[in-house]
Parts: structure tokens; sequence; C-alpha cells
């Protein structure tokens, strides 16, 4: 009976630890007293995202300038002189706009660099979003800040700049265009930049450096933020993916330092119509208001020149703790802790309290767990996809009902091993299969000390683990008490990851969490090992992973707040004057079948020209759809000249109608010189040459009707073949279509062109004539074709 008790404290332990962890990740309450002007308020920043993401105000929006407006008087309202910088830019992936960003300017007493504070302040386009965490909330958490900042007088050495920055969400053009046109750019010391990838959950931490973030990491952890949360592997692992945010752009083409701060729970809910303010989290908000005050008065008053270093160094935060060390130590310190387990072992086996024998036999039921557990997550997702393919309607890769399937899976592990151990270990030599994970454990390490050296953290636990080891091999006496407090690192550490890794990467990912479970089961075996009765806790943790797929089975459906997305286009082309309805969605709903009909035909021919997405979706299926008027744009040859062996061409495309975007494509074959649009250049742009993948040349989203101007150099030999899509976001207003609105419990898919009027054509001359040969600019023909050369500069 009293080892049954010990089971159950154990389990509530643990739990309560937990809750702990959790709970120390973010504040538990926000702000909601007016009178402390002088203090950060999360009801204050709140009214702000209410009031900036009342609708959608994408770039080339009527709201999009109102919002622009907004933020001027805001920076007015609280003391602020602004300024506006606009301007085209065209990046390394082919995307031109004009952007408009918002700047103020406080000046310091001794300035050694600027901080600058940074969020975009455009939504997402295609999708109806309003933008409320992504990245409203940044905007918010800024105006909030520096209100407070400047209400109460805080000494300020450094000038701080603010920077609301546009067009992030299209291609970070606005960050762009101020790194590489605006004088106060080279002032630039440090970025502090806050974005958000979903709209709950707690804040990141993820650093921004092209050198060693020695010298960051150590002033970050003397600021002393109330509730950081981040680690060194986040910053690993974010460096291999191609998620980008304005403060990429910093770094690469500036070579400024800086902190992202991004919340990434409820990924559900980003760039889609739910981003709204009734889904951000307070809390959420309240945590970046958490970051924002101490970093704000500690990084105004010291010396940015001396942020700079060629050290990393591995850190991670625990509650109440920012820990950090240098990279150089992580080999070292798995050695010794290789070197502590075997001096432990020799003394274990010399008091005859150690078996090697039974060492061995520990790695069964391990290894057996981490295999049997991994192949059932990974098995058992491609088995819930088969059952409910509507799970592919989210893009992103985290369902509504994704967490019930974390729970489900990881105690679905935890039964496994438990399982395994029941069959394979006992109690009494349960601290001789301990070796096994402990072992396990150092030899991940000591392979991630080479490969992924910010993960070096990951060797406290084992610490505390040999630790625990010791104190068996020395007094044979075994103490819940201790072994949940020595289980504590272990929890603090790896726990959280089990949880991140799905919401972070779709839950395409669950194995890994499966994975990490069993090496977390392993470094907790003290604890579970010691469990009377393990084939009822089989059963209880069975019977819970049981519990959690009915739950999430129950929720699979949609309704409203938790949309199912759709899509759906008419494209019209104007070269055979015919027209179709066209989707991405795999599964068709009531109102797409209204268009695309009953039977599903595959999309034929509509894939040739591809529309550039995040995931790069294709069209799945299409329909016959009625030919409407839809006003063409007007294409004008400029200019077309001859100078030796190459051509020269200028070419104007006007709407004719309220456009939002033009996609160019050209016949892979030709090759492109000299190539500008609006008369700015791509930076991507090798010698003379412009380098391209397949045949997309730009993609210009369109600020009030402002038409495209393309100029290059081809080779005179090469065959003229280029097309254009021209598209408005018009299709659920226009009144020649009429298209009826989605039910309530239906969205736009994001990440894709959706709900638009698309005209494709041949760009073609028709009567105008060559131009005479002395109209072309002067330039050497023979230096056109050498890559050596520079680009013609905008």
């Amino acid at each position: 009976m009293r080892k049954n008790q010990n089971s159950i404290l154990a389990i509530i332990g643990i739990l309560a630890i937990l809750a702990l962890i959790y709970i120390t990740m973010m504040p538990q309450g926000i702000s909601k007293d007016e009178e402390a002007l002088a203090e950060f308020s999360t009801e204050r920043a709140l009214n702000q995202v209410e009031i900036i993401a009342q609708k959608p105000h994408y770039v080339g929006s009527t709201n999009h300038e109102q919002v622009a407006n907004y933020l001027k008087l805001e920076l007015n309202r609280i003391g602020l002189e602004t300024s506006v910088q606009e301007g085209f830019t065209l990046n390394d992936k082919g995307l031109l706009v004009k952007s408009k960003n918002i700047l103020a300017r406080i000046k310091g007493t001794q300035n050694t660099k600027a901080l600058l504070l940074l969020s975009h302040y455009d939504s997402a386009p295609h999708s109806f979003s309003k933008g409320a965490s992504d990245d409203a909330s940044g905007v918010a958490t800024i105006l909030e800040g520096i209100r407070a900042f400047l209400y109460a007088k805080h000494p300020q050495k450094n000038d701080i700049i603010i920077l609301f920055s546009d067009a992030e969400e299209l291609g970070l053009n606005g960050a762009a265009l101020f790194v590489n046109k605006h004088p106060w750019a080279k002032d630039v010391g440090l970025v502090l930049n806050f974005e958000a990838r979903g709209t709950s959950g707690p804040s990141y931490m993820l650093l921004e450096t092209n050198k060693g973030n020695e010298a960051l990491i150590k002033e970050f952890s003397n600021a002393k933020t109330s509730y950081p949360v981040s680690n060194s592997l986040m910053y690993s692992i974010y460096k291999m993916l191609p998620n980008d945010t304005d403060l990429t752009v910093f770094r690469e083409q500036g070579n400024i330092q800086g902190f992202n701060f991004a919340f990434i729970d409820g990924h559900f809910n980003y760039h889609t119509q739910q981003d709204d303010v009734q889904h951000l989290n307070k809390t959420t908000l309240a945590h970046q208001g958490t970051y924002l005050m101490p970093l704000l008065k500690y990084f105004a008053n010291i010396d940015l020149t001396k942020t700079e270093s060629a050290q990393d160094n591995v850190y991670f935060s625990v509650p109440f703790s920012f820990i950090t060390y240098p990279f150089s130590w992580v080999m070292p310190m798995t050695l010794i802790a290789f070197g502590l387990l075997v001096l432990m072992l020799f003394i274990g086996k010399a008091k005859r309290i150690i078996s090697f024998r039974e060492i061995f036999k520990g790695f069964v039921p391990l290894l057996g767990s981490l295999i049997i557990a991994g192949l059932v997550t990974f098995l058992g997702w491609k088995i819930i996809l088969e059952v409910y393919p509507q799970y592919s309607d989210l893009l992103n890769g985290f369902t509504y009902n994704g967490h019930a399937y974390i729970g489900a899976f990881v105690t679905l592990s935890i039964a496994i091993c438990l399982a395994f151990y029941h069959h394979f270990s006992e109690a009494k030599i349960t601290m001789n299969h301990f070796v096994a994970p402990l072992l396990l454990w150092i030899i991940i390490n000591a392979f991630l000390a080479n490969s992924l050296t910010g993960a070096g953290f990951l060797i406290i636990p084992v610490y505390f683990g040999i630790i625990l080891f010791a104190l068996f091999v020395f007094t044979q006496h075994y103490s819940l008490g201790i072994n949940l407090i020595f289980s504590i690192p272990a929890l603090a550490i790896i726990a959280p990851f089990i949880v991140m890794f799905p919401i972070g990467l779709g839950l395409k990912i669950l194995y890994g969490s499966a994975i990490l479970t069993v090496l977390l089961f392993g470094l907790l075996l003290p604890v579970f090992g010691a469990f009377a009765k393990k084939g009822a806790w089989i059963m209880v943790f069975f019977a819970a992973s049981i519990g959690f797929f009915i739950y999430a089975g129950y929720h699979s459906g949609y309704e409203y707040g938790k949309a199912k997305s759709n899509s759906l286009l008419y494209i019209y082309n104007a070269d055979n004057n015919s027209a179709a309805w066209a989707t991405y969605d795999t599964n068709l709903d009531e109102w797409t079948k209204s268009y695309l009909g009953e039977k599903n035909q595959k999309a034929v021919g509509l894939n040739a020209l591809p529309i550039s997405s995040k995931y790069n979706t294709s069209f799945t299926y299409s329909a016959v759809a009625p030919v409407i008027e839809v006003p063409k744009p007007t294409i004008a040859f400029l200019k077309d000249s001859v100078i030796g062996a190459n051509r020269y061409l200028k070419i104007r495309i006007t709407p004719n109608r309220k456009v939002n975007r033009y996609d160019i494509y050209a016949n892979p074959k030709m090759t492109f010189y000299n190539f500008k649009a609006n008369g700015v250049a791509t930076s991507d742009q090798k010698g003379n040459r412009l380098e391209r993948e397949g045949t997309k040349i730009i993609c210009y989203y369109v600020v009030a009707n402002e038409p495209l101007e393309m100029e290059f150099y081809i080779n005179k030999s090469s065959v003229f073949d280029m097309d254009l899509i021209e598209s408005s976001f018009d299709l659920m207003t226009n009144p020649l279509l009429k298209v009826k609105p989605r039910s309530d419990w239906m969205m736009p898919t994001p990440f894709v062109l959706n709900d638009a009027v698309m005209i494709q054509q041949k760009i073609k001359r028709y009567t105008e004539p060559i131009a005479p040969l002395q109209t072309a600019p002067a330039v050497d023909s023979t230096a056109i074709v050498k890559d050596s050369l520079k680009p013609v500069q905008p």
C-alpha cells in the first residue's frame, strides 16, 4: 500500500512541477491599472490592437493607408515627430512593392549607437487577416512601451529609433528599404523586433547575429527580464529554417544584430481571418511587454558598440533563472559526465550493488520503447490523416485539436515505456537500468556537441541523473522526494520541447515528441521505475491516451472561430477568351462545389505558370466559368531597340481596373541583363545577369494602381516569350460574378493567392514599331553579357 501511495504521490509531484514550469513561463495576470501611467499596461496595448486590427490592412488596401496615418498620429500624441520613408524595393525572390515606413527618433544624451524598436504594420494579404497578432500586437507593444518610458522620464543615453515597417508580409521589403536607403540605418547598433507566428502561448526570444552571441546573451541576462523563455537550441534550429523576419534583413544586408520576440501557439490562426483581437491571448501580449520594458531601459543606457563578439554561448531559461556558458564547455562537460558515470559504475561494481549484466539488459526496454513509440506515433499520425482528411485543409500543419493529439501520443508513449519496463525491469534493479538512459544521453550530447552545439545545455539533466545515481551507489537508499527534486532539471529543460516542436514544426513531427518523451522517461526512471503495480499504471496512461484521442475526434469538425479554410479564384484567359473557376483545396465543401461541381475535375493547364506561395501550393480542381467583361491591362512597348547582338526593351503595363498584384513570367531560355522594375534592380543580380529559377520573373504588389515598368536587355536571337497574370482581390465583391458569401464556419485559405479575379495573357507588342537605334541608351553591348560586370544601379 505504501509503495502504491508513493506512485500516486510521484505522479502528483511531476504534474505539480510541470504546472510550475508552465506558470513561470509567462505572467499570470495582466496589468489593468489605467492610473499607473509610468508602467506598461496590457489593457492600453490591447486597445491599440483593437484599433489597428479593425479590418484587414494589407499593402495596397485602403485600410493599410488608414493604419499608417493612425500610427503617425499616435506617435505625435506621445510627443514624437514622425517621418515617412517611401520607395520601391525588389528583393532577391523577385518581389516588387512600394513600401511606406513610419519612423520616429528619440534623442539620447550620450549616443553610442541607436537602439531600434521594430514591428511591421501590414497584415497578410489574400486571407482577410486583420493582423491582430501578426503584427498589431508588436506595434501596440512598442507604442505602449514608448509611451510609458517617456512618461516615466527614464534616463536615456542612446538614441531610440522606432520603425513600423511595411510589406513584411510580402517579402521583408520595408525593412530592406530602411536598411539600404535610410540615413539612420548606419546609426543602428541593436534591434528589438516584436513578431508573431500564432495568437497565444509564451513569447520566445530568438537571436539574429552574423557573429557570436556571447555579448548579446550576457547583456540580455543583465537586463533581467521577468519571464525569459529561450534557449540556444532554438537559436541553432531557427538558423537552419527558411523562416525570416524583418530582423533577418538587418542582419544579412546591414550587418546589424538584434533580438526577435515571437509567440507561436495558436498557429492555426496564423495569417488567417481568425487573426483578430478575439483570438489574441492577453497574457501573451503582457509577456511581450515584460520583455520590452526592462530591455528598453537597459539597452538605452549601455554602450551598444560593445555588443558584438566572436564567441558563442549556450543559454537556456528555467523557472526563475537564465543560464549561459561558452560553447567551448559543451564537449568537456560531456566528457566529464562520461567520466563521472564510469567512476560511479566501478565504485558500484566494487560495492557489489551494480551488475554489468543488468546494465546491458537496461538497453532492452529503453531501445524497445524508443523504437515502438516512434513507429506507433509516426504511423499513427499517418492513419489519423487518412481517417480525418479534413486536416489537410490547414496548410500550416497544426490542427485546432492539435494539443489533444500531443497529449494522446505523449501519454501513449509513457504507457509504452511502462509496458517495456514492466516486462523487462524490476524495482530492485531500476538503478542498474538507469545507466542505459544516462549513457544514451551522453552519447546524444557528444553527437550534438559537434553538429548542433546550441543543444549543449541538454547535458545538465544528465549531471543531475549522475548525482542521483551516485547517491544510490553510496547509500543504496531510495527517496521519492530526492528523486523528484533531481528530476526537476529534466522536466524544466526537456518537457517544453515535447510541446514546442509540433507547435512550431507541425504535427507531422509528433514522432519526435514521442521519442523525446521516451528519452525524458529514461531520465525519470528512478521515479517511474519504483512504481508499484506498473501494469495498472500502463492502463491509466493508455486510458488517458484514449481519452485524448476521443476528445480530438469529437472536436475534429469545424465551427465558427475554428473555421475550415477554402479557396476559389476566377481565371480569365485573355488569349483564348475563356474562363475557369479554380481551387487549391483537396477536400471540396458545399461552397466550392457550387462553383466547381460535384464531380471534381483536375485542374488542367492552370499550373503552367506557377503562382508563388509559402508552401508551393498548386491548383487542384477547376471548372468552366462564365466569361465576363474584365478590363484587360494596357501593355505598351516604350522602347524596343537592337544594339549589336543585344535587344533593349522597356515595357509598361497599366491596369484598367483596381488591381493588387502582377505576376510576370518568361520562357526559361530567355536570359535577362540589367533588369529593372519600376526603376530598381534586384539585389540578386550577379554581374548584370538576372538569376532566376523556372519561369517566374517578378511578383509586383500594386499600390494606388501604379503601373509596372520593366526594362532589360536580352540576346537579339532570343525568342520573346513572356506572360503576365493580373490579379485583383475582389472576387467576393465583384458585381459581375456575384459570388455568394462563405458560411461562418469557413474562411479563405491563407498563404496562397485567394479570392482573386485573375487575367492571364501573353505580353505582346501589337502595332508599335521597333524604335530606331539611337533611342537606346548608350551601352557597350559587349559588356552586357559579361557576368563579371556590376549591374546597373537604380
